[in-house]
């Protein structure tokens, strides 16, 4: 039997305590404490999970709202601005094919053709003169070989009749033959001199733009000399670039062709392809060939700005227009998700094309990868 001590200081009989019992029960109460200490830690991390996954969705609601971009390492290709000359693939020469005067110009330099268009006349006087005199010839070819055809029909009905020998039938058919192949000789020689008059028309030989005019109007020409120098089929631009540029020049590869007047690239006409590259140096520089579809309009010769491949490298590429300036120094808003974006300063470097041609500027110090930027 043991006391008990009340809480005013007398004592009472308490309960019987068997050996080991109160052992027991420490452990049971010791065992339920830690049970409820476990229970109550889970809450808690169950509690911070949700809280962060709800932070999470959060800060990207606030990033959508803001529209934001991560800043991600890019591979870029440093470009090199230089010149290409347009040139046509191809030059025809429009020549006459008779000697004579030209009576009719229809082209000047700069002039659009098609194949097979007259462009201009050339008249020879003495061809008129020699189709008078195969008509008269055909005239008097016509005649005799009338009346050789009339002896011969009476011949051959007087042979019938037994009236003549055989030896006067074979001469008349012997005239009668001489004098068709006359006749006959008389058209072909026209026919002859029909198609040199026909070939007074020149006509362009292929289709282009007339570069020069060599002859005008009035003037003197011989057979197979050229009248007009035509580019024929399409232009290509020509590159010619130093020697230490050679290593970099592959046939297939894109270059972008400045606009007309040596605009900057951002208002580029088109991409073009290096379509051939000639493996000869000339005057140590490299020759190469880029087809583009958007050259129509322009002068042969003329010049026009082209950005070529150099190298390649990783930098760290923002999209155009989430960048601003004041006071002289670049800014951007980073993104603090929660929080007012910081406004800090950048240095950027040259635009550069992005994917679906879109710009963007290379940023040189003051983002790394992985921050977002709004846009301002």
């Amino acid at each position: 039997m043991r006391t008990v001590k009340n809480l005013n200081g007398t004592t009472r009989p308490g309960k019987a305590v068997r050996p080991g019992q109160s052992g027991l029960a420490a452990e049971t109460f010791g065992g339920l404490f830690a049970t409820m200490a476990l229970a109550f830690v889970m809450t808690l991390g169950q509690a911070d999970v949700q809280a962060d996954e709800a932070i999470g969705a959060m800060d990207q609601v606030v990033a959508v709202k803001r529209d934001s971009v991560p800043v991600v390492i890019q591979t870029i290709i440093d470009d090199k601005a230089v010149f290409a000359t347009v040139r046509s693939t191809d030059k025809a020469e429009a020549r006459a094919r008779l000697s004579g005067t030209i009576v009719d110009l229809k082209i000047d330099e700069g002039s659009q053709v098609k194949v097979g268009q007259q462009i201009g006349t050339i008249v020879d006087d003495k061809l008129k003169l020699q189709m008078v005199s195969l008509d008269a010839r055909i005239k008097s070819a016509s005649a005799r070989w009338t009346k050789a055809r009339g002896d011969l029909k009476r011949g051959r009905s007087l042979k019938r009749r037994g009236v003549i020998a055989s030896s006067k039938l074979a001469e008349l058919q012997a005239a009668y033959d001489v004098a068709n192949s006359d006749l006959k000789s008389a058209k072909a020689e026209r026919s002859v001199l029909v198609e040199q008059v026909r070939q007074g028309k020149v006509l362009a030989p292929a289709n282009g733009r007339v570069l020069k005019v060599h002859v005008t109007k009035g003037s003197v020409i011989l057979a197979g000399e050229s009248l007009a120098t035509i580019a024929a089929n399409q232009y290509i631009l020509r590159l010619e670039l130093p020697e230490r540029h050679a290593r970099f020049i592959k046939k297939g590869e894109q270059v972008m062709v400045g606009a007309r007047g040596l605009d900057p690239v951002e208002k580029a006409v088109g991409v073009g392809i290096i379509s051939q590259v000639y493996p000869e140096l000339q005057n140590g520089r490299v020759v190469a060939d880029v087809e583009i579809a958007s050259l129509g309009d322009y002068f042969v010769g003329e010049r026009a700005q082209v950005r070529i491949a150099a190298d390649k490298r990783r930098a760290i590429v923002i999209p155009k227009g989430y960048s601003f300036r004041r006071y002289g120094l670049d800014y951007v808003l980073l993104d603090q998700k929660r929080e007012k974006p910081l406004e800090i300063v950048v240095q950027l470097g040259e635009p550069v094309l992005l994917g679906k041609g879109k710009g963007g500027v290379e940023v040189l110090a003051g983002l790394r990868s992985g921050d977002f930027v709004v846009r301002p």
